[in-house]
């Protein structure tokens, strides 16, 4: 048997639910159905994806592997519908319309917030998706107008012959998140080395993340463990203690995880505006560049980052605008000589 879309939907189903009978309630099938179709999927796998007992079914360690890469499958075809559906009736409205893809960000909601602000009447659709690639493609082919991505260091973005690019930050460091009792959580800055016994989550469809974080790994002489899963399950591990994981610098502070930064920034990312030829953007950019210095300054440590590396983005009016708020916990500042490193943690 060959694992079709249906059938990764029903297991995200079970384990949602934590029951066959609820599963199969909102699958709208029957019970025995179901069972017999987890059944046949088991088989075809070779073992067992859920443990069944008095209290309901949970996933055994197989089926949370399955699960990590059967989730961005089955939210990728619901996207695909909603998407194609969107399109139909965009095709229909009148008026202008302004469709942008993105990949994951902090700043997608502020922009739209802008956006629909400052273009009343525009017709405004969001397509978020983990790969750069797809919204590139998307841009090409006319599905979309404009995307905001990010492009991996080291990992070059395949854009389409003929889009227009415009630079957002032409290298965003990025952050790691752990526990908030890591004995590196105590740092106002970690060496990869202090996380080198550390297991490390990563998602490996998200275009260049993974080829990325192993050529960091590989330049640092370390090499941790790595799980592999999307992001959603990586944040309750990371709270657990369970991994460590990359995260974007606007990320803001938690009271059950930590986020610091990492000496040197190894980890980078461009972030850029991918247009359709003759496309005018200056009102897509102005408010995506307004909405990210928001995003920013809320984070001060990433705030006194952008301002130590004259960041086109806080000019001075910016920077008198949003000023640093020297007295937040998460505040870093590493313009002086560099601490010694933490033991790594066992």
């Amino acid at each position: 048997m060959e694992l079709e879309v249906r059938h990764l939907r029903a297991l995200c189903a079970i384990a949602d639910t934590g029951s066959l009978h609820r599963a199969a309630r909102t699958l709208g099938v029957s019970q025995p159905a179901l069972t017999t179709q987890l059944r046949r999927i088991e088989n075809a796998l070779g073992a067992e994806l859920f443990s069944r007992g008095r209290t309901g079914c949970r996933p055994t360690l197989l089926g949370r592997a399955v699960l990590s890469r059967a989730r961005p499958l089955v939210d990728g075809m619901s996207a695909l519908v909603s998407d194609a559906k969107a399109e139909v009736d965009a095709a229909r409205a009148e008026g202008p319309r302004l469709r942008i893809g993105c990949t994951a960000s902090r700043v997608i909601g502020g922009w739209l917030r802008r956006l629909r602000l400052r273009l009343p009447g525009t017709d405004i659709s969001l397509r978020v998706d983990v790969s750069a690639h797809a919204l590139l493609r998307a841009v090409g082919a006319g599905r979309l107008d404009v995307a905001f991505v990010h492009e991996v260091e080291g990992c070059p973005l395949a854009v389409p012959e003929g889009l227009e690019q415009r630079v957002l930050v032409d290298r965003e460091p990025q952050f790691v998140s752990m526990a908030r009792d890591h004995p590196a959580a105590a740092l106002p800055v970690v060496d990869l080395t202090d996380l080198a016994a550390d297991r490390w989550m990563v998602d490996p469809t998200v275009d260049g993340e993974w080829d990325g974080l192993r050529r960091v790994f590989s330049a640092a002489g370390v090499a941790p463990a790595v799980l592999h899963g999307d992001y959603l399950t990586a944040a309750s591990l990371v709270v657990l203690g369970e991994a460590v994981a990359p995260c974007q610098p606007t990320s803001g502070p938690r009271d059950d995880m930590a986020i610091r930064p990492l000496r040197d920034d190894p980890l980078g990312v461009r972030l850029l505006l991918v247009s359709r030829p003759g496309a005018d953007t200056a009102a897509v950019y102005g408010e995506l560049e307004a909405a990210y210095r928001e995003a920013a300054r809320r984070v001060a440590g990433y705030h006194q980052w952008l301002l130590r590396h004259r960041s086109p983005l806080l000019t001075s009016t910016a920077s008198a605008e949003f000023p640093v708020r020297s007295d937040s916990a998460e505040s870093v500042d590493r313009s002086g000589p560099p601490r010694r490193r933490a033991e790594s943690p066992s």
